[in-house]
């Protein structure tokens, strides 16, 4: 890992003094594509129309996780939401023209903002909203070859849950990961099955280990999204969490707090008075114990989240992202870190 020195004079007394502060960079998935491609990558959202979740559609659960208002996450997600919802029975997609013009349409416009804002060139694009391996396989094939086939893309990231890979996915994804480079991002949030329970995840920490396992065994890169601030969990319980998705060799990771937006099941319990959300300060002391811990081979993508607007119940320090991200990178700072 990289090592920059900061060097600063000071004058005391008519005399020079240096002194100088190492800070160790935190690699982040920005560093990480300089160091593989020489310059900046970008990820490029896109959300699908048709895709649900099997926690959604009554396949493993009813109603979503408890915090789950999937807009809130998907800058890309269309107002107009279809009415047909895909899933792996499915043995037509009438809509996959539809859905093949829609990913097109969302990626030139993001690419297109991306190029003129940062002069962008190269791009990985990322299967965000809902579940992106639910869905037939066919679909799944059209959807991911068209994506790598756009001008100057490097790779896909998919975001997905374990309960919703299977080896025939993997293998199409083996067979892609030859020529690009290929990200899986699995839900995690916690590997503690009573925390999973009541937040209606309808999935365990079996299946998460089993099909991360397996898919780093195909060579694919794993990033894993850990939520921070759940239902009954203390800070040891988050950084065991934490430990337990090291263990798994993943290649990168995603802090989340937990916060509450309207018409979510998890809004019932806050207003109750059930749920009381994570401080600001316990939020960053976690996730900086969490990043002073990190493998030196594993990048961070994201360290907080938020939203900013009125559909914000709690708690109202996640309103602004670029103040939280701020208030981390001070955080680290004082730890010697560079975020």
């Amino acid at each position: 890992m990289p090592w920059r020195a900061l060097t600063v004079t000071i004058s005391l007394q008519n005399k020079t003094v240096l002194k100088k502060y190492n800070n160790k960079e935190v690699l982040t998935i920005g560093r990480y594509f300089r160091q593989k491609y020489g310059e900046t990558i970008y990820k490029v959202p896109i959300s699908i129309g048709g895709f649900t979740c099997p926690n959604i559609d009554g396949t493993v659960a009813k109603g979503g996780c408890t915090f789950c208002e999937n807009d809130s996450f998907s800058p890309n997600i269309q107002e107009k939401k279809p009415s047909f919802k895909l899933n792996p029975r499915v043995n037509e997609n009438p809509f996959l023209d539809m859905q093949l013009k829609q990913l097109q349409l969302q990626f030139e416009a993001t690419k297109q903002r991306l190029e003129n804002k940062f002069g962008t060139k190269k791009f990985i694009v990322y299967f965000q909203s809902f579940t992106n391996t639910y869905a037939p396989l066919e679909t799944l094939k059209a959807l991911y070859t068209k994506a790598l086939s756009f001008d100057n893309v490097v790779g896909l990231s998919i975001g997905t849950r374990t309960d919703c890979m299977t080896d025939e996915i993997l293998d199409f994804l083996e067979e892609l990961n030859k020529d690009k480079e290929i990200w899986v991002e699995y839900g995690i949030q916690s590997f503690y099955d009573q925390t999973l329970e009541k937040i209606n995840r309808g999935d365990d920490a079996y299946t998460m280990r089993k099909w991360i396992k397996k898919t780093k065994d195909r060579g694919l890169k794993v990033c894993g999204h850990l939520i921070y601030g759940l239902p009954d969990e203390d800070q040891e319980m988050m950084l065991e969490s934490f430990n337990q998705t090291l263990a798994l060799n993943i290649d990168s990771i995603k802090f989340h707090p937990l916060y509450v937006v309207k018409n979510t099941l998890l809004t019932k319990d806050y207003k109750k008075g059930n749920f009381i959300p994570i401080t600001e300060e316990l939020y960053i002391d976690t996730v900086v114990k969490s990043i002073k811990n990190l493998p030196e081979n594993v990048s961070v993508q994201r360290v907080t989240a938020g939203i900013e607007d009125s559909s914000l119940l709690a708690p109202q320090w996640c309103k602004n992202k670029h103040v939280q991200v701020q208030n981390i990178r001070k955080a680290l700072l004082k730890e010697g870190l560079k975020y």
